[in-house]
């Protein structure tokens, strides 16, 4: 671990001995650290890089104020694994037909339209029970927020999106079957997330605060939105959780209609969120602590940080580091920009880079191609202090947006 002082600020300590930081990662990195209101010191994970407003991989402690934009748009976007009863002998030989069956059970990409056109009956049943235990809090916010109505809330409930969020069937060290997924809150959290950065910049506005950058706007504990924001975040993180137990509970489903057979799916389960903000205790004071992009690692939790879609996964156990705020990071971390990537590989480099995997392997996907991301086990070895390995996974079918 390194320190990092900042003049006007508080230190930064860095676990990234070995992976590369960008330096205008580190000037981001620096503008948070000057913030009046962080405790102690910045905590940085081996995954860091450039992101809006606050740095992705970073975990920021604050007292009596958050962020939004550091939390950001994605709110509780987050991981689910879960071990199955099969092993590697029980799956067919082609996995195509096993990757078209998940396609098929989870909205995914832009096969999600159809709910956003309002296709309630095409969601299941199941689904229209989890948004019911949400409905009541969501109008609680929405009576002070009607804007938030115009979302797809409920119509995104068990669909995964785009982007980097995706569905894998994995093996572990023992050829083990894991499911894995990333998603979070899906539209609705990203309209709560755009919707409170517009408010807290407008406050900042308003009373002349000078900001390093505008997307540092925030709420001061007390103030007008300060607690209709934090109301709001738990909901979209309920929201995001809610989420993926759906999809998880359709790729189940999806598996045993292709297989033929029954099977247990839940012998061993993660769930954890990496985008989020929550009171927690550190150093004998209660503070917010926001991860963007950081995954609680208190000692003995267990947690999930994913390689690229070439790449190993790992299920970890945390250390409870407490100069980490009890945190590691949420996966390998950019090294190049989507464009960057689309512009430097072609579908063929995608193809090499992919072919133990049965996944996707056209123009589409290539901004998601292994040599985008950090290397995985240099990250995983620079956050040696912060968690253990517990499984090893490898991907045997990756299904993207």
């Amino acid at each position: 671990m390194d320190t990092l002082q900042v003049a006007g600020g508080k230190p930064i300590k860095l676990w990234t001995d070995g992976v590369p930081v960008e330096d205008d990662a580190r000037k981001q990195l620096m503008n948070t650290a000057r913030m009046p209101f962080i405790f102690k010191h910045l905590a940085v994970m081996p995954d860091v890089h450039l992101g809006k407003g606050s740095t992705i991989g970073s975990v920021i402690p604050t007292v009596g104020a958050i962020i939004p934009a550091a939390v950001g748009v994605d709110i509780g976007c987050g991981m689910i694994a879960a071990r199955t009863s099969l092993l590697a002998r029980d799956l067919p030989d082609n996995l195509h037909g096993l990757r078209s069956a998940i396609e098929q059970a989870v909205p995914h990409g832009k096969t999600f339209g159809r709910r956003d056109q309002g296709a309630w009956d095409d969601v299941p049943k199941h689904a229209d029970q989890q948004w019911r235990g949400l409905a009541g809090r969501f109008k609680a916010i929405t009576d002070n927020y009607p804007r938030l109505e115009e979302t797809n809330n409920r119509h995104h409930l068990g669909t995964l999106g785009g982007g980097n969020h995706f569905i894998e069937v994995c093996l572990d060290e023992a050829d083990r079957v894991w499911f894995m997924l990333h998603s979070g809150s899906r539209g609705v959290g990203n309209a709560i997330g755009n919707l409170f950065i517009e408010l807290a910049q407008a406050d900042m506005r308003q009373h002349m605060v000078n900001l390093p950058d505008r997307d540092l706007a925030y709420f001061e504990e007390g103030s007008r939105h300060f607690a209709d924001y934090v109301q709001a975040v738990e909901w979209a993180q309920d929201f995001a959780r809610h989420n993926r137990e759906l999809m998880m509970q359709a790729v189940v489903a999806a598996t045993r209609k292709v297989l033929g057979r029954p099977f247990e799916a839940s012998l061993e389960a993660v769930d954890c969120h990496h985008n989020y903000v929550q009171k927690e205790q550190h150093f004998g004071r209660e503070v917010l602590v926001t991860r963007k992009g950081a995954v609680s690692a208190q000692k003995g939790q267990l947690g999930i940080i994913p390689g690229s879609m070439g790449a190993k996964s790992f299920i970890v156990r945390g250390l409870g580091n407490e100069e980490s705020f009890c945190s590691c990071s949420h996966g390998a971390g950019r090294v190049m920009s989507r464009t960057k990537a689309k512009s430097r590989f072609t579908v063929e480099d995608q193809k090499r880079a992919t072919a133990h995997v049965e996944c996707r392997k056209d123009k589409d996907v290539i901004d998601e191609i292994p040599m985008a991301y950090k290397d995985i086990d240099a990250v995983m070895l620079a956050q040696r202090e912060l968690v253990e390995v517990v499984h090893t996974l490898r991907q045997v079918v990756c299904v993207k947006g």
